[in-house]
């Protein structure tokens, strides 16, 4: 067996970033950006005002200081004109400054009948006036690469950037493997159960940024899994659920070598999923998940995570770890490192006392996987623990 650091290095060694497309502007939330992109243009693109009010020349803005109103500056529609002494034009939010104008009087201070304004209090502070660029120049950039949130997509838009540069999505073809399984909804016999365990992967997987595939179940028989695996050809990485073992009905492994599966290894020392394989095979990286539902789920936010990362051009690291004080003792961890599920709430953990892998249920009520590492002694309450959010 080898550890989780060296199954990852393994793994990361197996993918490499996507090519990148132009995708449009509304298109591009969530998407990796591939390349740097430069803002077309200044925000705001000429200096405006930031109160509604009046603007005038700032020496002369002094308490009870007249001025006639000579024009309207409204977002969209400037003054075409010059401010000169003793003029004011009536401005509103977002408009663009007049010329000549340095401060915009705000409409509280002034006292105006007809064309004619007169300032009713002191004019300290600010000028009430946004300079060109003063959010972002023109040349400035976005740099590659980063998750483009909603934020992003308005920076973006602001900077009159119509079309993206992102990581193309990479494909996953998701395999379920086993005669024991039927697709839910099905009817199964007495010795059946309905997979489960390829829905909350193609979750995990789109959540992630990927394109998952979700293929046929591949039956426990050569011309099944072959089948399964000419129709994972296209996909970037090819993710087979269950049959990784040792058992009789085990065939993932030896189907995939006899169709050019080049192995990288097979076990790790983790729990739960230590039969977990890997390797290339064809143009496609392929992992081997354990067929138990916590383990798949498990190994995939342990793996395919960092995996997927990597493949849209993100660090190549392990998925982020938080620390949290436990709430009760815990005992010695054993050989293989174990990811837990817990809860964490207010900076405080609290591990599940039932870990067996093929509880989903104790998995959907947890929000996190506590790590011990292997070997770990035992931790009283109190003691810090790592953690991965989930």
């Amino acid at each position: 067996m080898i550890s989780v650091d060296e199954a990852l290095e393994k793994l990361f060694a197996l993918v490499c970033p996507t090519a990148h497309e132009s995708v449009p502007l509304l298109e591009a939330a969530g998407r990796v950006l591939a390349t740097d992109v430069t803002a077309r243009r200044d925000q705001p693109p000429f200096a405006t005002s930031a109160m509604d009010g009046y603007a005038v020349i700032s020496e002369e803005a002094d308490l009870h200081a007249q001025f006639k109103v000579i024009g309207e500056s409204a977002a969209g529609h400037g003054f075409a004109g010059e401010v000169k002494p003793g003029q004011a034009v009536r401005i509103f939010t977002g408009a663009p400054l007049p010329k000549g104008a340095s401060r915009v009087v705000i409409q509280e201070d002034v006292e105006r009948r007809a064309d004619l304004i007169t300032i009713t209090d002191s004019q300290t502070g600010g000028t009430n006036i946004r300079p060109q660029g003063d959010d972002f120049r023109a040349g400035d950039v976005i740099h590659a690469p980063r998750v483009i949130s909603p934020t992003d997509l308005a920076l973006l838009a602001a900077m009159n950037i119509a079309h993206v540069p992102v990581h193309r999505k990479p494909v996953v073809a998701l395999i379920s493997t086993g005669d024991e399984l039927v697709m839910p909804g099905e009817d199964p016999s007495p010795d059946q159960i309905v997979a489960s365990n390829s829905f909350g992967l193609y979750a995990l997987l789109r959540d992630w940024g990927a394109e998952p595939r979700l293929l046929p179940i591949a039956r426990d028989n050569r011309e099944s899994l072959e089948t399964a695996f000419r129709l994972a050809e296209t996909a970037d990485l090819i993710v087979t659920i269950g049959g990784a073992s040792v058992g009789d009905h085990d065939m993932v492994g030896d189907v995939a070598e006899t169709m050019g599966l080049e192995r990288s290894f097979y076990k790790i020392a983790i729990r739960p999923g230590k039969p977990l394989m890997a390797g290339r095979m064809g143009n496609a990286a392929m992992v081997g998940l354990p067929g138990n539902p916590v383990s798949a789920m498990v190994c995939a936010r342990v793996f395919l995570s960092p995996m997927i990362r990597s493949m849209l051009g993100m660090n190549a690291a392990r998925a982020e770890e938080r620390r949290a004080v436990l709430t009760h003792d815990l005992p010695r961890n054993g050989p293989r490192e174990h990811y837990q599920r817990a809860f964490v709430e207010n900076g405080q953990v609290t591990v599940a006392a039932r870990q067996d892998s093929a509880l989903l249920s104790v998995l959907a009520d947890a929000n996190a996987l506590a790590v011990s590492p292997p070997d770990a002694p035992a931790q009283p309450a109190g003691s810090e623990i790592r953690y991965i959010s989930i």
